[in-house]
């Protein structure tokens, strides 16, 4: 099982699309920007150019016009992927967990061992609006989340991510949606990040 559980679990819900590449909103508060977290811009270019490997790379597919025809939310579900990167990402360095390269090798080996080769492992994110080349990202974002967990416990690290996505004060282009710390994700879209906390295992402080 893939933890975050990646977007393997997290994204399954209905990446994918076919539609028109995005554009700039002229309203905008950060004109040319899809979402701004903290001091950092997702640019509408580049969310383009995520959105566009991931076609690229489904057209390449040979369930390709299935992907294509898949959905309408690419776009949105991208840029929702990429602003929970920056935000996991803080959250770690602000509780001092951080992922090395060799530990990202060894996942990206793990996995791979799981679901069959490089291949299958490309194949399997692809289906869930992730490029061949986007995949580390996505690996190391994991590892970084199963870190927290590991180390603050499930309850916690969610209420940690909360406070560092309000602390980053997330701003989203009104035509991907409204940011919701609370769900960590876009308001129309499907899936939260958040996991409902477990109860601690006896013994185990909550």
């Amino acid at each position: 099982m893939i933890r975050r559980r990646t977007a393997l679990s997290v994204s399954a819900a209905a990446l994918l699309a076919a539609a028109p590449l995005l554009t700039a909103c002229g309203s905008a508060p950060h004109p040319g920007a899809a979402a701004v977290v903290g001091k950092d811009r997702i640019t509408v270019s580049q969310l383009q150019r995520e959105v566009e490997d991931v076609r690229e790379a489904q057209r390449s597919s040979p369930q390709g016009p299935q992907l294509l025809a898949a959905g309408a939310r690419l776009g949105q579900d991208t840029l929702v992927r990429l602003v929970q990167y920056r935000i996991v990402e803080r959250a770690g360095q602000d509780n001092g967990v951080d992922v090395t390269r060799r530990e990202l090798q060894e996942r990206r080996q793990q996995v791979e061992r799981m679901l069959g080769g490089p291949e299958a492992v490309e194949g399997r994110f692809l289906a869930v609006g992730i490029a061949p080349g986007q995949v580390d990202q996505e690996l190391r974002t994991g590892l970084v989340r199963s870190k927290l967990e590991r180390k603050l416990g499930q309850a916690r690290t969610n209420e940690v991510l909360r406070q560092t996505s309000d602390a980053l004060r997330v701003d989203v282009n009104p035509r991907y949606g409204t940011w919701d710390s609370r769900r960590g994700t876009a308001r129309s879209a499907l899936e939260p990040w958040l996991r409902p906390a477990e109860p601690p295992a006896p013994g185990q402080p909550a």
